[in-house]
């Protein structure tokens, strides 16, 4: 789609914050309902999380290799390690220029941070006890923070990708993306350190934090996101196609994103990040 006329920007803005605005006010509901099914002690809830996670410690606890490599891709995937992926992509992006959309990356990663730490005091949960553990964490468990921290990022970074791949690119980046989220949430199940409601809380909180997050900075700065997505494309053309195709200058910082908009790397482009 191309945004030819005085009147389309506005309109790809507002579907863009509407957009933003349903993934958070959706995410944070469903959020919401689930601590009440977790904090009333929903019977169905109860059973579900106590049956998952005795049989993965029976499993655990008889194979110790096999929980030493699960142990490894938790370190791997923690939040630390996604936070330093985020700080990366934050610094890159503030060297070339595009600084809204690095100031986004880093607000995804400070406030995924604090948005955390409150819902766990808020809801302060029990993480699963027993009496042969084959992992430790310390902590409430109600958000898995390794959980939200791989969505986020994960989320972030599909959405940095999106309009520098194809299609094919951008199926092989969500899956990627989603395989990682995945993995993550049930190595925290698979140690026994969090309930597995736990991980989709987290991954309902990333979604929270995502859309507020956009959603804040497309109201803040209208547009500034798209243009500097647009910045991003520019600087990073091979330098051989700038000699090629000299006709192609370098964008305004007045001017649209033509021919994409910014939108949730789920749907459409880096708007929500979600994967």
């Amino acid at each position: 789609m191309h945004l030819t006329n005085s009147t389309t920007p506005v309109t790809v803005r507002q579907r863009r914050l509407l957009r933003d605005a349903s993934l958070a006010l959706g995410c944070a509901a469903l959020f919401g309902l689930l601590a009440l099914l977790v904090t009333g002690h929903w019977h169905p809830l109860h059973e579900l999380d106590q049956d998952w996670i005795s049989e993965f410690h029976l499993y655990a606890r008889d194979h110790r290799a096999w929980t030493a490599a699960v142990q490894t891709l938790s370190d791997i995937g923690g939040p630390v390690t996604m936070r330093v992926l985020l700080g990366l992509a934050a610094a890159w992006l503030l060297l070339i220029g595009a600084r809204v959309l690095a100031g986004w990356v880093a607000a995804q990663a400070l406030v995924g941070w604090g948005a955390q730490w409150a819902l766990k005091l808020a809801v302060d949960r029990q993480r699963p006890a027993f009496s042969d553990p084959v992992s430790h964490a310390d902590g409430p468990a109600f958000p898995s923070g390794h959980a939200m921290a791989s969505a986020i990022t994960c989320a972030v970074l599909v959405g940095l990708v999106w309009y520098r791949v194809d299609r094919r690119g951008r199926i092989a980046a969500c899956a990627v993306a989603a395989v990682t989220m995945l993995t993550i949430g049930w190595t925290r199940i698979a140690l026994g350190v969090h309930w597995p409601s736990d991980v989709m809380a987290g991954w309902l909180a990333a979604g929270a934090v995502v859309g507020v997050v956009t959603a804040v900075i497309e109201i803040w700065r209208p547009g500034a996101l798209a243009r500097d997505v647009r910045r991003v494309n520019w600087r990073t053309r091979p330098r051989v196609q700038r000699v090629i195709v000299p006709s192609v200058r370098p964008p305004r910082v007045d001017e649209p994103l033509e021919g994409a908009e910014l939108d949730d790397p789920g749907a459409d482009g880096p708007r929500s990040g979600r994967s």
